[in-house]
């Protein structure tokens, strides 16, 4: 495998598994990528096993890290997308209020005032 391709195919994958956490806190995959290309680079100078096995963890590390940023992020989407929870006394008033409410339609409806 040529150098160039090699370097094209790791930046790809980089990018690739780094997207959806883009928008967290990404040091932890800033750095795998940083590892990435650090290896992509040995491999340019001919470090070619140095290069390959660098390049592998990095990109390793950056799936993980992406992967664990983006399953936060969805953690946190579902969190903020959730009701606020009722206490059980906002419950019983809540019912209490649409009883009386209901009483007082129906005596109003009995009596056509």
């Amino acid at each position: 495998m040529k150098p160039a391709v090699a370097i094209a195919l790791a930046c790809a994958l980089v990018a690739g598994a780094a997207a959806p956490a883009a928008a967290a806190d990404d040091t932890k995959v800033k750095a795998a990528t940083r590892q990435v290309e650090s290896g992509a680079k040995k491999i340019g100078e001919g470090k070619v096993l140095e290069g390959a096995e660098e390049t592998a963890k990095g990109i390793g590390k950056t799936v993980v890290e992406g992967a664990k940023l983006t399953g936060e992020k969805v953690k946190e989407a579902g969190k903020a997308a959730e009701p606020p929870a009722r206490s059980a006394w906002e419950k019983v008033r809540d019912g209490a209020v649409d009883f009386g409410q209901g009483v007082k339609n129906f005596f109003s409806r009995l009596f056509g005032s």
